[in-house]
């Protein structure tokens, strides 16, 4: 759970840093309402995605690993029960 975590705060700090930065360049330009505010998160986030795929390879792919483990324990647990059923 701790690499979840780690990972989704890493996303969020990266929105965060996109979304001020989309902010600061445009800013000046730009009359700002609760529309504007939504086309900056919405160019924050493309940005902060693109920028996660390549920064954060190494954390999903930790992630991916982790959720590759739970998901053969609960197989094997699955496949463990349904064979002590079938052997009743």
């Amino acid at each position: 759970m701790k690499i979840f975590a780690l990972y989704t705060l890493a996303r969020l700090g990266l929105f965060a840093a996109a979304y001020g930065l989309v902010w600061l360049v445009f800013g000046q330009w730009i009359d700002w309402n609760a529309l504007s505010a939504l086309y900056t998160a919405i160019m924050a986030m493309v940005v902060s995605s693109l920028v996660a795929f390549v920064v954060l390879k190494d954390l999903r792919a930790r992630l991916a690993g982790q959720v590759e483990q739970r998901a053969n324990r609960a197989k094997q647990a699955y496949d463990a029960r349904r064979s002590a059923e079938d052997d009743s």
